[in-house]
């Protein structure tokens, strides 16, 4: 039988690149599928910023020129490729367009260099000799390549028939210039820059060309969905959204359940399972607090936030409340970096809270790891939320997610019910500062109050099931649905 063949294309992939969640998807789906059935493979820009040892690694397959529009003409096109866990791995090189020491900067150079990554992802599939199926896209940095494959490449006979999906990861990100700077990048004719088609509040939109020509669309949980066919969470696609809504999903992404476990994991002070976490989670909650310089006290309630810090998180509400959350009974422990203020915000809480707050402006993910062991529960307060991938690791740690329901956030964490004994969180509703501190004051009364249902709704999160051998059979399920 043969084997039905997948090419991921996206900006970044783990173990090569990651900036978010969007590299741990593309990284280790693929290899999730039986390699029987599927070929999948995946095709990712050649960053200067990949680490050596897995450049050293890749074998160079061939190279070419390509031009798109008058503003991208006669470049080169290098195709490096490497094989790691059983996966086929392509990178496009050029040197003008990925040297920097971070995968984006500067929103209009981000957008030349993906239209052209978008034209080259095509341009080098006869090169290879691979003819997928369908080609899965991620995000807008890839939102070109369903239209190029509707449009300028259906004149050559090895592209019929090849169909595309598109995913959105976080549809508040679209890859939106002006059309004249579009037209002069992509080379693509006015017609396409229609209200119906790349037009957008009269810019250009990449994301918005994916969305209309893909053949699917999916997106990273069921409630998200949902919600961006909607003017609050549509950022202006809504509509379009809403008439495409038959040939969209959302699809919760997992975890990889070898990285995050307690039970293996070498980053832990401690290791630990469901047999034995009641004691050995407060070891690593001691260890953590001496290295922090917090308060050593395994009767604290330590609250962790592992996140980017930006207005999407829910840090306003957080800053609303920290007086109130931080009392002389509790810790909050924070990893991430963003916006100015709320590192700034962080730092001055910790500095007028030294024996409570731990404030983390980094990215660490040793850390990281650590928190995920040491602390009782995650907050996770966002204004909105794709999928999320922190409260499903925090679930693997036995440690209890505090949530404001929306998107994955609330398809994944089920409300803790007392009278029935059931739930594995605690979630709010309204985007309100006082009623999450309502929820987290009432998570610290069953911690302090009732610690054996705590730890009972700790073990229901570590026995959930948010593995990639979940969410791969609906996947498979669109891919047969489109290869027919």
């Amino acid at each position: 039988m043969e084997k039905k063949k997948i090419l991921f294309a996206a900006s970044e992939c783990v173990p090569f690149v990651k900036t978010g969640g969007l590299a741990d998807v593309c990284g280790a789906l693929p290899r999730e599928f039986d390699k029987k059935y599927w070929d999948i493979r995946v095709v990712i820009p050649y960053y200067s910023c990949i680490p050596d040892n897995f450049k050293a690694n890749c074998e160079y397959i061939t190279h070419f020129y390509m031009s798109a529009g008058s503003y991208i003409s006669n470049k080169y096109v290098g195709i490096m490729t490497c094989e790691l866990d059983g996966i086929r791995y392509y990178f496009i090189d050029n040197q003008e367009y990925f040297s920097g020491i971070t995968p984006y900067g500067d929103v209009r150079y981000d957008i030349e260099k993906f239209v052209f990554f978008d034209k080259a992802v095509l341009s080098m599939l006869p090169q290879v000799d691979f003819q997928p199926d369908i080609i899965h896209c991620h995000d807008w940095q890839t939102g070109l390549i369903p239209v190029y494959l509707k449009n300028e490449f259906q004149a050559d006979m090895f592209f019929w028939g090849m169909k595309s999906i598109m995913t959105i990861h976080n549809l508040k990100f679209q890859g939106i210039w002006d059309v004249k700077t579009l037209m002069g990048l992509s080379g693509m004719d006015r017609g396409l820059f229609a209200p119906d088609k790349l037009e957008f509040n009269k810019d250009a939109n990449m994301l918005k060309g994916g969305l209309v020509y893909a053949d699917y669309i999916t997106t990273v949980s069921d409630t998200y969905a949902q919600e961006i066919q909607t003017p609050y969470y549509g950022e202006g696609l809504d509509g379009l959204l809403r008439a495409r809504r038959m040939d969209m999903q959302g699809i919760v992404n997992g975890i990889d359940y070898k990285e995050y476990d307690p039970a293996t994991d070498e980053k832990l002070f401690v290791r630990y399972d469901k047999e034995n976490f009641r004691k050995k989670k407060a070891d690593n909650k001691e260890k953590l607090q001496e290295m922090l310089g917090l308060t050593v006290d395994r009767r604290k309630f330590m609250i962790g936030l592992i996140s980017r810090l930006t207005d999407q998180k829910g840090l306003d509400l957080i800053n609303y409340v920290i007086d109130r959350i931080a009392d002389e009974f509790t810790q909050f422990v924070v990893i991430g970096t963003g916006n100015n203020i709320y590192e700034n915000m962080f730092r001055h809480y910790a500095w007028k809270y030294g024996d409570r707050i731990s404030a983390n402006i980094c990215y660490s993910d040793d850390l990281a790891h650590k928190l995920y062991g040491a602390a009782d529960a995650f907050l996770m307060p966002s204004r909105f939320e794709p999928c999320g991938l922190t409260q499903l690791i925090s679930f693997r740690y036995g440690t209890v997610p505090i949530v404001r329901e929306t998107g994955g956030l609330k398809d994944t964490v089920h409300p803790y019910n007392e009278y029935e004994h059931t739930g594995d969180g605690f979630s709010f509703i309204n985007y309100n500062g006082e009623e999450m501190l309502g929820i987290i004051n009432y998570a610290k009364h069953i911690y302090f109050d009732n610690k054996k249902e705590w730890n009972r709704m700790a073990e229901r999160g570590m026995e959930n099931d948010y593995s990639w051998s979940n969410s791969k059979g609906r996947y498979e399920d669109v891919y047969n649905y489109l290869i027919g």
